[in-house]
């Protein structure tokens, strides 16, 4: 094996582990979107109920995004989580010199909410069904782990490529890749495009305002290293070939 073609090999070897790390931490990790609002300090009655509808296993897209916006809400592929105090009090308190403790409620999403129907009105199950924000938000949840199916295969085909001294199975392993990066990218912008179908249907609050989290920017970076090692895949293997397949015919000559 060429020391050019070892070098690319082993390049795409770690941008492939980078990338991996990264797809995997943000598909475990609950903070794809977050919101930013005013902590509620009162545990009044209306407060406790909107947690418990929160915490609930039948809570409905319309009353969790509507706790998110009011809770200082994060948003995963996974799970939904608020912030609250953790010491409540059923009065206004007076104006507070120093910090008070919050804890984080976390809920998960069951397989039957991630594959229920959105609706054109959230929440209101006679408005119809809006099929573009449901297979977005179906996408945006199957894809990342598709991606890291393809690369985990992938790098059992590299592996492959190492024991047996050769370059020809790296092309597959580029293939493979470059599926990933798509799914990866797929995943993204359906995320993208399902949270902005979401405002434009629920407003958000005045003194409420959203950004990407850090998961959402890991599933960003993971997706051009990707493309990166499959690009480095696919030529260290074409050429080696190529490169091959011109010296067997100077000596067959």
């Amino acid at each position: 094996m060429d020391n050019r073609f070892a070098t690319a090999f082993v390049i795409a070897c770690v941008l492939s582990l980078i990338s991996t790390i990264y797809m995997a931490a943000s598909i475990g990790t609950d903070f794809w979107y977050e919101y930013r609002s005013p902590i509620q300090e009162n545990s009044s009655d209306s407060n406790k109920i909107a947690w418990e509808d929160f915490l609930g296993d039948e809570a409905d897209e319309k009353t969790y995004n509507d706790v998110l916006f009011r809770y200082n809400g994060s948003l995963g592929l996974w799970r939904r989580c608020i912030t609250i105090p953790k010491n409540t009090h059923w009065y206004a308190p007076p104006e507070r010199t120093e910090s008070f403790d919050v804890v984080t409620k976390c809920m998960s999403f069951t397989l039957n909410e991630q594959f229920m129907e959105k609706y054109v009105d959230p929440g209101n199950h006679n408005s119809g069904i809006d099929l573009l924000r449901t297979y977005l938000w179906r996408c945006q949840f199957l894809l990342p782990f598709v991606s890291l199916g393809l690369m985990c295969f992938g790098a059992l085909i590299g592996l492959c490529a190492c024991i047996c001294r050769s370059l020809y199975p790296t092309l597959a392993t580029g293939i493979l890749h470059l599926l990933a990066g798509l799914c990866t990218l797929g995943s993204v912008s359906c995320y993208v495009a399902g949270i902005e179908l979401l405002h434009q249907k629920v407003e958000l609050p005045k003194d409420v305002s959203g950004e990407f989290g850090w998961s959402f920017c890991l599933a960003c970076v993971s997706a051009p290293l990707q493309f990166m090692a499959a690009a480095l895949f696919i030529w260290a293997a074409h050429t080696n070939r190529k490169e091959y397949t011109l010296m067997k015919a100077y000596r067959v000559a």
